[in-house]
């Protein structure tokens, strides 16, 4: 690859040096044409309709889809067509102008009418217009052309779509970027379904490595242990700690972690006198019902955040147990109070709990390794878009 400065992206294959043209997205995307309202069905049909949620950088997901009524299916219009770029044109602001290539044609598969779908005219590439759409500029220009109460659902006209200025290669450089980010993209999927799978395998072993359907023994267990196991309220075994003295306010800079509530746990650091006997710790979102496993002395962010331990029981099968047990959310509440009622199976053997323990850690770390690679990839896929187009 070359740099090159201009009219033309910083990043290039070697042999283009022509600056890039500005076009309209009309000229590349036709027969743009929105699904129609169509009645879903709870029941399984053989005919569906593609759910928005289904636009996921840049990709289409077909599993994301709801079942019609068979009746409903002549209304439907086109199906999903190969090569396809499908459009969000009424969303939420913060999803509205999504959009997604289509890998595969589906006959099945139709589209509702918050979505468009267009075929990508000749002599330009499918695979590289999805990538320029779906930069941080165009998507910034797309919903710019929204229109809607803030807040609310957010619509974008056709004809404002297909005005929109995007600038071009020739077709030659736009097959070589678009062959790019194609294996680019095959690779961030083949992470995906990988850490997909590692998290089912890890919803079964939750599933058969505790007692279900009235039994007190396991389905799966270690070899060598044979006792019963105990069902107790969680309230009856867990310690929660005050948090007054590990309150701290994030910083950019410090020796030990700030923990918040959360799918984001690490929310800065500090330095002073933290949490130190951690090992057997679990942190729980008294709002969030988030749980979060610290591996050095820590402190928190706010009052929401309960450290938890538990009398007789191993650190990281108290984790696990909470995993496996802890109450579905029920909003803004204080889920701490719901947890203390819930019912769980307890092994009264430590050296049980520490082999199940170590193995769900095994796995969370496989599965942590995994996450890190697929962000990491996500993240080379950001510097490469913002240098190889304009």
């Amino acid at each position: 690859m070359q740099t090159k400065k201009g009219k033309s992206p910083s990043l290039r294959f070697r042999g283009y040096t022509d600056d890039w043209e500005d076009r309209k997205l009309g000229e590349m995307l036709i027969n743009l044409e929105a699904g129609v309202s169509v009645n879903s069905s709870d029941y399984e049909t053989g005919f569906f309709i593609l759910k928005t949620s289904a636009i996921k950088q840049g990709t289409v997901d077909t599993l994301e889809v709801k079942s019609v009524v068979q009746e409903e299916v002549s209304k439907a219009k086109t199906p999903l067509i190969k090569n396809s770029i499908i459009i969000s044109r009424m969303n939420t602001p913060e999803l509205v102008g999504a959009s997604g290539i289509v890998r595969e044609s589906i006959d099945n598969i139709f589209l509702p009418d918050r979505l468009w779908q267009g075929q990508v005219a000749e002599n330009f590439s499918s695979e590289w217009l999805i990538q320029s759409i779906n930069i941080a500029s165009n998507i910034q220009k797309i919903r710019d052309l929204a229109t809607g109460t803030s807040g609310s659902m957010k619509n974008i006209s056709k004809k404002s779509i297909l005005d929109l200025i995007i600038i071009v290669p020739k077709l030659k450089e736009q097959k070589q970027i678009g062959s790019f980010f194609k294996q680019v993209d095959n690779t961030i999927d083949l992470h995906q379904r990988k850490l997909d799978l590692l998290k089912k395998q890890k919803k079964g072993f939750l599933q058969k490595m505790f007692p279900k359907n009235g039994a007190k023994v396991p389905e799966l267990r270690f070899e060598g242990f044979t006792d019963d196991w105990e069902q107790r309220k969680f309230g009856e075994f867990i310690t929660s700690h005050s948090y007054k003295k590990y309150l701290a306010i994030p910083e950019s800079k410090g020796q030990y972690e700030v923990i918040q509530q959360g799918d984001n746990p690490i929310i800065g650091y500090s330095d002073g006198k933290a949490f130190e006997n951690f090992s057997d710790v679990t942190l729980f979102g008294d709002h969030t019902v988030s749980i979060y496993k610290p591996i050095q002395p820590f402190f928190v962010a706010t009052d929401g955040v309960k450290i938890l331990t538990a009398d007789d029981v191993e650190g990281y099968f108290l984790y696990t147990m909470l995993e496996k047990y802890k109450p579905n959310s029920q909003g803004y509440k204080r889920h701490f109070t719901i947890l203390k009622n819930e019912t769980a199976w307890l092994s009264t053997a430590k050296d049980e709990q520490q082999k199940i323990g170590s193995f769900f850690k095994q796995l969370d770390n496989l599965i942590t390794l995994h996450q890190r690679k697929l962000d990491l990839l996500k993240e080379q896929k950001k510097a490469f878009l913002k240098k190889m187009f304009i």
